[in-house]
């Protein structure tokens, strides 16, 4: 009752909308102020998301490379990444494909000064462990690990333009793939 009494204030005494247009006016202005807030919410999320250490990674990539295997066989893949930074923290998932060969890299990382720290996982080997590394400004340099595996990660990034390399010691040799976004 009260914000209709500060409503009628607000307009000199009177309720301005006319009963004709009155539910219009006030669907009205309630989808603006829904699409405001909307906007502001946006907004925020993308502040917080260009201001921590992880900001030039922000958004979706895509493009190709290739994978090596431990028979020293190569394959040309296609590759998606999409990253997630809010403030010091970052989720990331990375999926490449070839027609043979495909792996889904999923990973929750945190930076502290310039020292990085995380988890990561392999969807379709059911694999998963811990990340390590360091970085700052879109150029890291990690090493994944779980028992039976380590793999040294290199992710370079100059303006829209990304490099990831990968080198591991299992069947899985390693990786060199070109993104863009």
């Amino acid at each position: 009752m009260e914000h209709l009494q500060a409503y009628r204030a607000a307009g000199g005494g009177k309720h301005r909308a006319s009963k004709k247009f009155g539910t219009r006016v006030v669907s009205r202005r309630l989808l603006i102020a829904a699409a405001v807030l909307f906007a502001a919410g946006i907004a925020n999320s993308e502040s917080k998301a260009q201001s921590g250490p992880f900001a030039p990674l922000a958004g979706s990539w895509s493009g190709a490379g290739t994978v090596t295997l431990d028979d020293g066989s190569t394959e040309r893949i296609r590759c998606r990444a999409r990253y997630a930074p809010i403030g010091p923290t970052m989720e990331m998932s990375l999926t490449c494909a070839s027609d043979a060969y495909k792996f889904n890299l999923g990973a929750n990382v945190r930076a502290e000064g310039g020292a990085i720290a995380g988890s990561w996982s392999e969807a379709s080997r059911n694999i998963s462990g811990s990340l390590q590394g360091r970085g700052a400004g879109g150029n890291y340099d990690l090493v994944a690990s779980t028992a039976g595996f380590n793999a040294n990660i290199s992710l370079k990034t100059s303006g829209n333009k990304q490099s990831v390399t990968m080198r591991a010691d299992s069947q899985f040799r390693g990786a060199n793939i070109s993104l863009s976004r």
